[in-house]
Protein backbone atom coordinates (compact mmCIF):
# COMPACT_ATOMS: atom_id res chain seq x y z
CA UNK A 1 0.00 0.00 0.00
CA UNK A 2 1.12 3.23 -0.74
CA UNK A 3 1.42 5.46 2.10
CA UNK A 4 0.99 9.03 0.80
CA UNK A 5 2.29 12.02 3.13
CA UNK A 6 -0.42 13.76 5.11
CA UNK A 7 -0.89 15.79 8.45
CA UNK A 8 -3.06 15.36 11.34
CA UNK A 9 -5.48 18.30 12.75
CA UNK A 10 -6.17 18.91 16.38
CA UNK A 11 -9.06 17.09 17.38
CA UNK A 12 -11.36 17.09 20.73
CA UNK A 13 -11.47 14.61 23.27
CA UNK A 14 -14.12 12.02 22.11
CA UNK A 15 -15.85 10.60 24.96
CA UNK A 16 -18.38 8.27 22.71
CA UNK A 17 -20.97 5.81 23.39
CA UNK A 18 -24.61 5.66 25.02
CA UNK A 19 -25.28 7.56 28.07
CA UNK A 20 -21.67 9.67 27.57
CA UNK A 21 -24.21 12.64 28.59
CA UNK A 22 -23.79 12.08 31.89
CA UNK A 23 -20.05 13.15 31.74
CA UNK A 24 -20.98 16.65 30.87
CA UNK A 25 -21.14 18.08 34.08
CA UNK A 26 -18.11 16.80 35.80
CA UNK A 27 -16.32 17.65 32.25
CA UNK A 28 -17.74 21.21 32.07
CA UNK A 29 -17.08 21.94 36.19
CA UNK A 30 -13.26 21.22 35.58
CA UNK A 31 -13.31 24.52 33.63
CA UNK A 32 -15.35 26.76 35.91
CA UNK A 33 -18.75 27.21 37.38
CA UNK A 34 -20.45 29.64 35.38
CA UNK A 35 -21.33 28.35 31.64
CA UNK A 36 -23.22 28.92 28.71
CA UNK A 37 -25.56 26.45 27.10
CA UNK A 38 -25.88 27.09 23.16
CA UNK A 39 -28.86 24.87 21.83
CA UNK A 40 -31.27 24.39 19.31
CA UNK A 41 -34.71 26.68 19.17
CA UNK A 42 -36.77 24.62 21.64
CA UNK A 43 -36.83 20.17 20.97
CA UNK A 44 -34.04 19.93 23.29
CA UNK A 45 -35.62 21.60 26.30
CA UNK A 46 -39.03 19.80 25.96
CA UNK A 47 -37.04 16.37 25.49
CA UNK A 48 -35.97 13.77 28.51
CA UNK A 49 -32.73 15.18 28.36
CA UNK A 50 -32.74 18.83 28.98
CA UNK A 51 -33.42 17.52 32.99
CA UNK A 52 -30.22 15.50 33.15
CA UNK A 53 -28.22 18.47 31.45
CA UNK A 54 -29.80 20.93 33.84
CA UNK A 55 -30.01 18.73 36.92
CA UNK A 56 -26.24 17.94 36.54
CA UNK A 57 -24.82 21.05 36.13
CA UNK A 58 -26.73 22.34 39.88
CA UNK A 59 -25.16 18.87 41.37
CA UNK A 60 -21.78 20.55 40.45
CA UNK A 61 -22.61 24.17 42.01
CA UNK A 62 -22.49 25.54 37.77
CA UNK A 63 -24.69 28.08 36.67
CA UNK A 64 -25.61 29.03 33.33
CA UNK A 65 -27.01 31.08 30.58
CA UNK A 66 -29.18 29.68 28.24
CA UNK A 67 -28.84 30.81 24.44
CA UNK A 68 -31.21 28.86 21.13
CA UNK A 69 -30.68 29.02 18.27
CA UNK A 70 -33.52 28.91 15.65
CA UNK A 71 -32.20 27.70 12.14
CA UNK A 72 -28.71 28.27 11.00
CA UNK A 73 -27.19 30.76 12.61
CA UNK A 74 -25.96 33.86 10.62
CA UNK A 75 -23.21 36.38 11.66
CA UNK A 76 -25.41 38.64 13.04
CA UNK A 77 -27.03 35.88 15.90
CA UNK A 78 -23.46 35.67 16.59
CA UNK A 79 -21.98 38.81 16.85
CA UNK A 80 -25.31 39.54 18.99
CA UNK A 81 -24.43 36.81 21.09
CA UNK A 82 -21.21 38.17 21.61
CA UNK A 83 -22.22 41.57 22.63
CA UNK A 84 -24.74 40.69 24.95
CA UNK A 85 -22.54 38.20 27.31
CA UNK A 86 -19.21 40.24 26.82
CA UNK A 87 -20.35 41.47 30.74
CA UNK A 88 -20.65 38.46 31.79
CA UNK A 89 -18.74 35.48 33.45
CA UNK A 90 -18.56 32.58 31.04
CA UNK A 91 -15.96 29.92 31.66
CA UNK A 92 -17.24 27.39 29.33
CA UNK A 93 -19.82 27.26 26.40
CA UNK A 94 -21.82 24.05 26.05
CA UNK A 95 -23.18 23.33 22.51
CA UNK A 96 -26.20 20.84 22.64
CA UNK A 97 -27.79 20.46 19.33
CA UNK A 98 -27.38 19.58 15.62
CA UNK A 99 -24.69 21.29 13.24
CA UNK A 100 -26.28 24.84 13.65
CA UNK A 101 -26.53 24.88 17.31
CA UNK A 102 -22.82 23.43 17.78
CA UNK A 103 -21.67 25.83 14.96
CA UNK A 104 -23.23 28.69 16.77
CA UNK A 105 -21.46 27.68 19.82
CA UNK A 106 -17.92 27.11 18.58
CA UNK A 107 -18.09 30.40 16.84
CA UNK A 108 -19.33 32.45 20.27
CA UNK A 109 -17.28 30.78 22.19
CA UNK A 110 -14.17 31.75 19.73
CA UNK A 111 -15.43 35.61 19.83
CA UNK A 112 -16.74 35.83 23.55
CA UNK A 113 -12.61 36.83 24.70
CA UNK A 114 -11.43 38.67 21.54
CA UNK A 115 -15.28 40.39 21.00
CA UNK A 116 -14.26 41.31 17.52
CA UNK A 117 -17.40 40.55 15.07
CA UNK A 118 -17.04 37.27 13.17
CA UNK A 119 -17.61 38.82 10.11
CA UNK A 120 -14.10 39.46 10.30
CA UNK A 121 -12.81 36.40 10.29
CA UNK A 122 -15.49 34.54 7.54
CA UNK A 123 -14.05 32.85 4.62
CA UNK A 124 -14.58 34.83 1.67
CA UNK A 125 -16.36 37.95 3.12
CA UNK A 126 -14.86 40.91 4.07
CA UNK A 127 -11.44 41.14 5.16
CA UNK A 128 -10.67 37.42 6.19
CA UNK A 129 -7.93 38.55 8.85
CA UNK A 130 -6.12 36.20 10.88
CA UNK A 131 -7.81 34.64 14.34
CA UNK A 132 -5.86 35.57 16.95
CA UNK A 133 -8.36 34.09 19.88
CA UNK A 134 -7.75 33.52 22.12
CA UNK A 135 -11.05 31.28 22.69
CA UNK A 136 -13.41 29.89 25.96
CA UNK A 137 -13.41 26.25 26.12
CA UNK A 138 -16.09 24.48 24.32
CA UNK A 139 -17.95 21.56 24.57
CA UNK A 140 -19.72 19.90 22.09
CA UNK A 141 -22.70 17.56 22.67
CA UNK A 142 -24.45 16.69 19.19
CA UNK A 143 -28.16 15.40 19.46
CA UNK A 144 -28.40 14.55 15.90
CA UNK A 145 -26.25 11.80 13.27
CA UNK A 146 -25.07 14.51 10.85
CA UNK A 147 -23.02 17.42 10.27
CA UNK A 148 -20.36 16.01 12.35
CA UNK A 149 -19.36 19.59 13.83
CA UNK A 150 -18.21 18.26 17.22
CA UNK A 151 -14.79 17.18 15.54
CA UNK A 152 -14.20 20.12 13.27
CA UNK A 153 -12.55 23.43 13.30
CA UNK A 154 -15.16 25.32 11.36
CA UNK A 155 -18.18 27.63 12.43
CA UNK A 156 -20.53 27.63 9.10
CA UNK A 157 -22.56 30.62 9.37
CA UNK A 158 -25.54 31.66 6.77
CA UNK A 159 -26.90 34.94 5.42
CA UNK A 160 -30.20 33.75 3.41
CA UNK A 161 -31.90 35.80 0.26
CA UNK A 162 -30.74 36.72 -3.21
CA UNK A 163 -27.60 37.84 -1.88
CA UNK A 164 -27.18 35.33 0.64
CA UNK A 165 -23.73 33.39 1.52
CA UNK A 166 -22.91 30.47 3.37
CA UNK A 167 -19.00 30.60 4.71
CA UNK A 168 -17.15 28.97 7.39
CA UNK A 169 -15.18 30.58 10.66
CA UNK A 170 -12.35 28.67 10.66
CA UNK A 171 -9.35 27.74 13.41
CA UNK A 172 -7.61 25.12 14.89
CA UNK A 173 -8.55 27.32 18.36
CA UNK A 174 -12.04 26.41 18.01
CA UNK A 175 -12.14 23.01 18.40
CA UNK A 176 -14.07 21.68 20.88
CA UNK A 177 -12.16 20.68 23.76
CA UNK A 178 -14.42 17.67 24.37
CA UNK A 179 -17.20 15.85 21.83
CA UNK A 180 -19.69 13.66 23.61
CA UNK A 181 -21.51 11.43 21.19
CA UNK A 182 -24.53 9.93 22.99
CA UNK A 183 -25.96 7.91 20.63
CA UNK A 184 -29.02 7.68 22.76
CA UNK A 185 -29.63 11.40 22.10
CA UNK A 186 -30.82 10.45 18.86
CA UNK A 187 -34.00 8.65 20.63
CA UNK A 188 -35.91 11.75 20.32
CA UNK A 189 -35.04 12.51 16.35
CA UNK A 190 -37.54 12.54 13.80
CA UNK A 191 -37.43 10.52 10.72
CA UNK A 192 -37.12 13.35 8.69
CA UNK A 193 -34.03 14.87 11.00
CA UNK A 194 -32.45 11.23 10.45
CA UNK A 195 -32.86 10.90 6.69
CA UNK A 196 -31.09 14.47 5.96
CA UNK A 197 -28.42 14.57 8.52
CA UNK A 198 -27.84 10.90 8.26
CA UNK A 199 -27.26 11.65 4.16
CA UNK A 200 -25.18 14.60 4.99
CA UNK A 201 -23.04 12.16 7.07
CA UNK A 202 -22.52 9.88 4.46
CA UNK A 203 -21.89 12.28 1.63
CA UNK A 204 -18.95 13.97 3.98
CA UNK A 205 -17.93 10.23 3.98
CA UNK A 206 -17.76 9.51 0.29
CA UNK A 207 -16.58 12.91 -0.80
CA UNK A 208 -13.58 12.66 1.95
CA UNK A 209 -13.23 9.20 0.37
CA UNK A 210 -12.24 10.01 -2.94
CA UNK A 211 -11.06 13.52 -1.98
CA UNK A 212 -7.80 15.04 -4.01
CA UNK A 213 -6.40 15.23 -0.68
CA UNK A 214 -7.31 11.74 0.50
CA UNK A 215 -4.76 10.31 2.79
CA UNK A 216 -4.61 6.20 4.28
CA UNK A 217 -5.73 7.51 7.31
CA UNK A 218 -8.71 9.39 6.65
CA UNK A 219 -9.22 6.60 3.83
CA UNK A 220 -9.91 4.12 6.96
CA UNK A 221 -11.97 6.00 8.96
CA UNK A 222 -14.38 6.87 6.14
CA UNK A 223 -14.62 3.24 5.08
CA UNK A 224 -15.59 2.11 8.67
CA UNK A 225 -18.10 4.99 8.91
CA UNK A 226 -19.80 4.05 5.21
CA UNK A 227 -20.06 0.49 6.27
CA UNK A 228 -21.76 2.02 9.86
CA UNK A 229 -24.01 4.26 7.78
CA UNK A 230 -24.94 1.49 5.44
CA UNK A 231 -25.86 -0.66 8.28
CA UNK A 232 -27.66 2.37 10.72
CA UNK A 233 -29.35 5.03 7.84
CA UNK A 234 -32.45 3.19 6.94
CA UNK A 235 -32.49 0.77 10.24
CA UNK A 236 -32.40 3.94 12.02
CA UNK A 237 -34.89 6.09 9.62
CA UNK A 238 -37.47 3.27 10.28
CA UNK A 239 -37.20 2.84 14.24
CA UNK A 240 -35.15 5.45 15.94
CA UNK A 241 -35.15 2.89 18.97
CA UNK A 242 -33.09 0.83 17.31
CA UNK A 243 -29.91 1.49 19.48
CA UNK A 244 -27.74 -0.62 17.20
CA UNK A 245 -28.42 2.11 14.51
CA UNK A 246 -28.51 4.85 16.56
CA UNK A 247 -24.92 3.79 17.89
CA UNK A 248 -23.88 3.08 14.30
CA UNK A 249 -25.52 6.48 12.54
CA UNK A 250 -23.71 8.63 15.91
CA UNK A 251 -20.63 7.29 14.71
CA UNK A 252 -20.62 7.75 11.09
CA UNK A 253 -21.46 11.60 11.78
CA UNK A 254 -18.54 11.54 14.03
CA UNK A 255 -15.64 9.81 11.64
CA UNK A 256 -17.60 12.13 8.79
CA UNK A 257 -16.30 15.11 10.79
CA UNK A 258 -12.90 13.73 11.60
CA UNK A 259 -12.33 13.25 7.68
CA UNK A 260 -13.94 16.33 6.44
CA UNK A 261 -11.57 18.62 8.44
CA UNK A 262 -8.62 16.80 7.12
CA UNK A 263 -8.72 16.46 3.66
CA UNK A 264 -12.10 18.65 2.44
CA UNK A 265 -15.33 17.15 0.71
CA UNK A 266 -16.33 17.87 -2.99
CA UNK A 267 -19.13 19.12 -5.03
CA UNK A 268 -21.73 17.90 -3.19
CA UNK A 269 -20.89 20.72 -0.70
CA UNK A 270 -19.64 22.62 -3.07
CA UNK A 271 -23.10 23.38 -4.06
CA UNK A 272 -24.93 22.85 -1.02
CA UNK A 273 -23.12 26.53 0.24
CA UNK A 274 -24.76 28.52 -2.42
CA UNK A 275 -28.33 26.71 -2.21
CA UNK A 276 -28.37 26.95 1.23
CA UNK A 277 -27.67 30.66 0.98
CA UNK A 278 -30.08 31.59 -2.00
CA UNK A 279 -32.82 29.32 -0.91
CA UNK A 280 -34.05 27.83 2.37
CA UNK A 281 -33.18 24.07 1.86
CA UNK A 282 -31.82 22.69 4.95
CA UNK A 283 -27.79 21.61 4.46
CA UNK A 284 -28.80 17.73 5.00
CA UNK A 285 -31.43 18.14 2.21
CA UNK A 286 -29.21 19.87 -0.40
CA UNK A 287 -26.43 17.07 -0.04
CA UNK A 288 -29.24 13.72 0.31
CA UNK A 289 -30.80 15.05 -3.10
CA UNK A 290 -27.75 16.40 -4.74
CA UNK A 291 -25.04 12.75 -3.93
CA UNK A 292 -26.28 10.46 -6.26
CA UNK A 293 -26.55 12.59 -9.24
CA UNK A 294 -23.34 14.29 -8.06
CA UNK A 295 -21.48 10.84 -7.76
CA UNK A 296 -22.49 9.69 -11.02
CA UNK A 297 -21.49 13.00 -12.83
CA UNK A 298 -18.12 12.12 -11.07
CA UNK A 299 -17.99 9.47 -12.47
CA UNK A 300 -19.20 9.74 -15.89
CA UNK A 301 -16.37 12.71 -16.28
CA UNK A 302 -13.67 10.81 -14.37
CA UNK A 303 -14.05 7.68 -17.32
CA UNK A 304 -14.09 10.02 -20.02
CA UNK A 305 -11.11 12.60 -19.13
CA UNK A 306 -8.98 11.07 -16.36
CA UNK A 307 -9.50 7.84 -16.22
CA UNK A 308 -6.23 6.81 -14.13
CA UNK A 309 -7.47 9.21 -11.34
CA UNK A 310 -7.68 6.80 -8.00
CA UNK A 311 -11.21 8.10 -7.32
CA UNK A 312 -12.31 5.85 -10.32
CA UNK A 313 -11.91 2.73 -8.19
CA UNK A 314 -12.38 4.18 -5.05
CA UNK A 315 -16.49 4.93 -6.36
CA UNK A 316 -15.85 1.16 -7.12
CA UNK A 317 -14.98 0.38 -4.24
CA UNK A 318 -17.84 1.88 -2.01
CA UNK A 319 -20.03 0.46 -4.75
CA UNK A 320 -19.04 -3.21 -3.69
CA UNK A 321 -19.42 -2.05 -0.29
CA UNK A 322 -22.59 -0.75 -0.55
CA UNK A 323 -24.21 -3.77 -2.66
CA UNK A 324 -22.34 -6.27 -0.52
CA UNK A 325 -21.04 -7.83 -3.80
CA UNK A 326 -16.96 -7.89 -3.26
CA UNK A 327 -16.63 -9.44 -6.28
CA UNK A 328 -18.39 -6.79 -8.98
CA UNK A 329 -16.35 -5.04 -11.50
CA UNK A 330 -15.57 -1.98 -11.91
CA UNK A 331 -18.42 -0.49 -14.30
CA UNK A 332 -21.00 -2.91 -12.61
CA UNK A 333 -19.44 -1.35 -8.71
CA UNK A 334 -19.89 2.34 -10.50
CA UNK A 335 -23.92 1.59 -11.26
CA UNK A 336 -24.43 -0.29 -7.89
CA UNK A 337 -22.79 2.79 -6.11
CA UNK A 338 -25.22 4.87 -7.64
CA UNK A 339 -28.34 2.78 -7.77
CA UNK A 340 -27.85 2.51 -4.14
CA UNK A 341 -27.96 5.84 -3.42
CA UNK A 342 -30.93 6.45 -5.84
CA UNK A 343 -32.77 3.63 -3.46
CA UNK A 344 -32.06 6.11 -0.69
CA UNK A 345 -32.74 9.07 -1.84
CA UNK A 346 -36.40 7.64 -2.68
CA UNK A 347 -36.35 5.86 0.57
CA UNK A 348 -35.46 8.72 2.86
CA UNK A 349 -37.96 10.86 1.37
CA UNK A 350 -35.94 13.86 0.16
CA UNK A 351 -37.80 16.26 -1.62
CA UNK A 352 -36.04 18.14 -4.93
CA UNK A 353 -34.53 21.01 -4.89
CA UNK A 354 -37.68 22.99 -7.30
CA UNK A 355 -39.75 21.90 -3.79
CA UNK A 356 -37.90 25.29 -2.12
CA UNK A 357 -38.18 27.18 -5.57
CA UNK A 358 -34.66 26.27 -7.37
CA UNK A 359 -35.73 27.00 -10.98
CA UNK A 360 -33.63 26.34 -14.17
CA UNK A 361 -33.25 29.90 -14.33
CA UNK A 362 -31.25 29.99 -10.98
CA UNK A 363 -28.91 27.51 -12.41
CA UNK A 364 -26.17 29.93 -13.36
CA UNK A 365 -26.03 31.75 -10.18
CA UNK A 366 -25.76 28.55 -8.62
CA UNK A 367 -23.04 27.57 -10.50
CA UNK A 368 -21.09 30.66 -10.29
CA UNK A 369 -21.38 30.64 -6.04
CA UNK A 370 -20.23 26.77 -5.82
CA UNK A 371 -16.80 26.80 -6.23
CA UNK A 372 -15.65 27.71 -2.47
CA UNK A 373 -13.06 25.40 -0.51
CA UNK A 374 -15.58 21.97 -0.71
CA UNK A 375 -15.03 22.00 -4.66
CA UNK A 376 -11.25 22.76 -4.61
CA UNK A 377 -10.97 18.91 -3.16
CA UNK A 378 -13.71 17.12 -5.67
CA UNK A 379 -11.74 14.78 -6.96
CA UNK A 380 -11.42 16.26 -10.55
CA UNK A 381 -12.33 19.85 -11.88
CA UNK A 382 -15.68 20.39 -13.26
CA UNK A 383 -16.61 22.98 -15.34
CA UNK A 384 -19.31 25.02 -15.17
CA UNK A 385 -21.85 22.63 -17.71
CA UNK A 386 -21.33 19.74 -15.76
CA UNK A 387 -21.99 21.30 -12.73
CA UNK A 388 -25.36 22.90 -13.62
CA UNK A 389 -26.10 19.32 -14.89
CA UNK A 390 -25.96 17.79 -11.21
CA UNK A 391 -28.26 20.94 -10.07
CA UNK A 392 -30.54 19.99 -13.22
CA UNK A 393 -31.10 16.57 -12.71
CA UNK A 394 -32.41 17.66 -9.22
CA UNK A 395 -35.12 20.58 -9.95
Amino acid sequence: MHISDFSLSHLPRIEFGAGALAKLPAIARSYGTHALLVTGAGSLKISPFWPVVTGGLRAQAITWLHLAVPGEPSPQIVDEAVRALQSETIDVVIGIGGGSALDAAKAIAGLLKPGNSVMDHLEGVGPERVYAGPSTPFIAVPTTAGTGSEATKNAVLSVQGPDGFKKSFRDERLVAEYALVDPDLLATCPPAVIAANGMDAFTQLLESYVSSRAAPLTDSLAWGGMKAARDGLLALYTDAGNAEARKRMAYAALVSGITLAQVGLGSVHGLAAPLGAFFPIPHGVACGTLVATATRVNIEVLRAREANRPALEKYAQVGRLLSRQGQLDQATAHAALIDTLEAWTQALKLPTLAHYGVTHADIPRIVANSRGSSMKTNPLHLDDGEIAAIVSARI
